[in-house]
């Protein structure tokens, strides 16, 4: 009976460890997902490596493993950071600046929400924007 004990907790330990990959490739999925659905309906612009502070009206949204989204109404800014696998929507994000603009050379620090302990870096990418497109506009262009 004592033999059987070692095996089970095995096999558990086993069934664990290989539900995780799946249950972070769900994870993934549903910022991808999220994502999507934030720019559906907008169109891609050139990307640039400096967004204005006023232009965003420091609306900041981050989706776990994917992006930060600044920005809100017609035009938002997509950053695709170096490491968008540390974005936790649950973290405390603290950027230092030195001027009314956000940069991709900006480093960004994370701190755990509950305990207030430093959680790691976040370095930005070019930002990328996405503005809403008029049906109108859309309607004239196909025709």
């Amino acid at each position: 009976m004592t033999q059987r004990f070692p095996v089970i907790a095995a096999a558990a330990f086993a069934c664990a460890a290989l539900s995780a990959p799946a249950a972070m490739a769900a994870e993934k999925q549903s910022g991808e997902d999220e994502l999507a659905e934030l720019l559906e309906g907008r169109e891609a612009g050139e990307p640039t490596s400096c967004i204005s502070d006023f232009r965003t009206g420091r609306n900041l949204r981050v989706i776990d493993g994917t992006a930060l989204v600044y920005g809100r109404g017609k035009t938002i800014y997509v950053n695709r950071t170096r490491n968008p696998k540390r974005l936790d929507d649950d973290d405390v994000l603290v950027s230092r600046r030195y001027g009314s603009q956000i940069c991709r050379q900006d480093i960004i620090t994370r701190v755990d929400r509950g305990s207030g302990f430093y959680n790691g870096n976040v370095f930005l990418a070019e930002f990328v924007p996405y503005t809403r497109v008029d049906k109108e506009e859309e309607q004239a262009a196909e025709s």
